[in-house]
């Protein structure tokens, strides 16, 4: 299902609203990546209040939720935020492929830009020495998602301003 691309230009370029969607699995770190995006969006001029936090229990739902928040036509775009690790069995590449093939189909599929910012690192243990980079590493993710995300929806609300008659739906 496409949105109509200039309507929802349009109905956010005044005041985009954006979806943060994060899942709950480490929690503790996962909360890093979305207490930086918060306050990078905030740097970027980005209230907190124009921001929707949604909760999944693990990384694996994160693409239907983007998904039906993106069908929504509300956002100007959607970040996911997880952590896969790996737990030595092959789960973990196959949860890893289908979250991020996943949020790419649903950025391709309803031409809204869904920002990954899911860490599927090969080798996470329980040890302080691994959650604590983890912890510091998420922070930095969730930055640069709300880097990313100011940052594509500007280049598309160009795209969209010039180009609109090419790429509506």
């Amino acid at each position: 299902m496409n949105q109509n691309l200039s309507t929802l230009s349009e109905t956010n370029s005044a005041l985009p609203r954006f979806a943060f969607v994060q899942s709950c699995w480490h929690r503790d770190i996962v909360d890093q990546g979305r207490d930086a995006f918060i306050a990078e969006m905030h740097r970027g001029g980005v209230e907190a209040a124009r921001i929707d936090l949604y909760e999944v229990p693990g990384a694996f739902e994160l693409p239907l939720h983007a998904k039906l928040l993106g069908r929504s036509g509300r956002y100007a775009a959607i970040v996911a935020c997880g952590f896969v690790v790996n737990g030595g069995i092959y789960r973990h590449e196959f949860v890893a492929d289908a979250v991020i093939g996943g949020l790419m189909r649903v950025q391709l599929d309803l031409d809204i830009p869904v920002i990954s910012s899911v860490l599927t690192p090969r080798d996470f243990h329980e040890h302080e020495e691994h959650r604590s980079f983890f912890h510091a590493h998420f922070r930095v993710k969730g930055a640069e998602a709300a880097a990313a995300c100011l940052k594509t929806t500007a280049a598309l609300d160009l795209v969209r301003r010039r180009a609109p008659a090419t790429i509506a739906a």
